[in-house]
C-alpha cells in the first residue's frame, strides 16, 4: 500500500466540508463581537451547497428514489445546479437543469461545464421574483415527469438540511463551542436550519438570525419584490424554513450587501457572492447589539469568482 493513499479524498465528493474559519477585522467596527467567517467557498463547486447536493442525492440513492441510469433534474438560481452537477458528473448521471438569465453567466457556465443540460427561463429585467422562481419550478415539474427522472425539488427536500448540520457541527468544534449567534442569508432555509439544529442542540441559547434582502423583507413580514441578491429572497416564504428555530431576522439591502461584498474583498482579502456581504452586515449588525466578549459566526456562501461578469466585481 502507498502510504498517502489514506490520507487523500477517495473521490471529489470526500472534498465537501471541513472549510476554514477566519476572523475579520477590518471591516468590523469597534465595541462589536468577534466575527467569524467560514469559507464555503473551499468546496469543490466553489459554493457551500455541495453540501446539499452530496446529501440528497446519496439518501435518494439510499431508498431507491434514485438508481443507476436514471437523470436528475433540478430549478437553481446556479449554485444548487453546479453542485448537483458536480455530484451527478462523480456518479454518472444525467442532469437537466431550469435556471435563467437572471444568474450570473459564470454560473450558467459552470453548471454547462460540469456537464448539466440548461434550460432557461426568462426574467423581469435579470431580478429575481417569485413569479421567476414559480415559473421555473413549473418548468421543472414538467421535466420531472419524463420516465427515469428523480426531482431533487431543493424548496422541499428535508434531505438538503441533514446535509447542512455537519457544518453546524464544524462551527462548534472550531469554535471550541464558544458561538453565541450564527447569521445566514435564507434562500430554501435548508443551511440555516440545518446549522440551527445542529447549534442548538448543543447550546440552545444560540442566536440565529435569518438575512434577508430588505426588497423582498418577506420574512420579517413585508411584501414581496425583486432584488439582485442571488440566491436568497424568492419572495415568499420557503416550506423548509422553521421559525422556532429562528430568533431574529435582519433586511439588507442589494446595494449594501454588493458594497460589503466589495469592501471584503478590498479589505480582508476575502472574495465572496452578494449574499455573503449580506451575511456579513447583519453579522455586525447582531454583533454591536450582543457587544465585544461575544462571537458571531456566518458563512462566506460562494466564492466572487461566480460574479466576475455582474456588477458586483466589474469593471466600469
Amino acid at each position: 500500500m502507498i502510504p498517502w493513499k489514506t490520507a487523500v479524498p477517495l473521490s471529489v465528493l470526500d472534498a465537501v466540508g471541513a472549510t476554514t474559519l477566519v476572523r475579520l477585522s477590518r471591516v468590523v467596527p469597534p465595541g462589536c463581537a468577534t466575527v467569524l467567517a467560514k469559507l464555503e467557498w473551499e468546496n469543490p463547486t466553489g459554493s457551500m451547497k455541495d453540501r446539499m447536493a452530496r446529501a440528497v442525492i446519496a439518501r435518494a440513492e439510499d431508498d431507491g428514489r434514485l438508481r443507476p441510469g436514471n437523470t436528475v433534474v433540478e430549478y437553481t438560481g446556479g449554485s444548487t445546479g453546479a453542485s448537483l452537477a458536480l455530484v451527478c458528473a462523480a456518479k454518472g448521471y444525467r442532469i437537466r437543469i431550469v435556471t435563467s438569465d437572471a444568474f450570473s453567466k459564470e454560473k450558467l457556465d459552470q453548471m454547462a461545464a460540469l456537464g448539466a443540460e440548461l434550460t432557461l427561463v426568462p426574467s423581469e429585467g435579470g431580478l429575481t421574483t417569485k413569479k421567476l422562481i414559480l415559473d421555473m419550478i413549473e418548468s421543472a415539474r414538467e421535466l420531472s415527469r419524463a420516465p427515469g427522472t428523480y426531482w431533487t425539488d431543493q424548496l422541499h427536500n428535508q434531505d438538503s438540511i441533514v446535509g447542512y448540520e455537519r457544518l453546524g457541527d464544524e462551527i462548534w468544534d472550531q469554535t471550541d463551542g464558544r458561538v453565541d449567534a450564527f447569521v445566514q442569508s435564507v434562500g430554501t432555509a435548508a443551511s440555516i436550519r440545518g446549522v440551527a439544529t445542529a447549534l442548538k442542540r448543543r447550546k440552545a441559547a444560540v442566536r440565529v438570525v435569518a438575512v434577508e434582502p430588505a426588497e423582498s423583507a418577506v420574512l420579517g413580514g413585508g411584501p414581496p419584490g425583486p432584488h439582485k441578491i442571488e440566491g436568497v429572497g424568492i419572495g415568499y416564504t420557503p416550506p423548509l424554513w422553521e421559525p422556532s428555530l429562528i430568533d431574529g431576522v435582519e433586511p439588507v439591502p442589494t446595494a449594501e450587501a454588493k458594497e460589503m461584498a466589495r469592501r471584503l474583498a478590498r479589505e480582508e482579502g476575502l472574495f465572496p457572492g452578494t449574499s455573503s456581504g449580506a451575511n456579513v452586515i447583519a453579522a455586525i449588525r447582531v454583533g454591536l447589539e450582543l457587544g465585544p466578549d461575544a462571537t458571531v459566526v456566518t458563512l462566506m456562501v460562494d466564492s466572487g469568482l461566480k460574479y466576475l461578469n455582474t456588477d458586483v466585481y466589474r469593471r466600469s
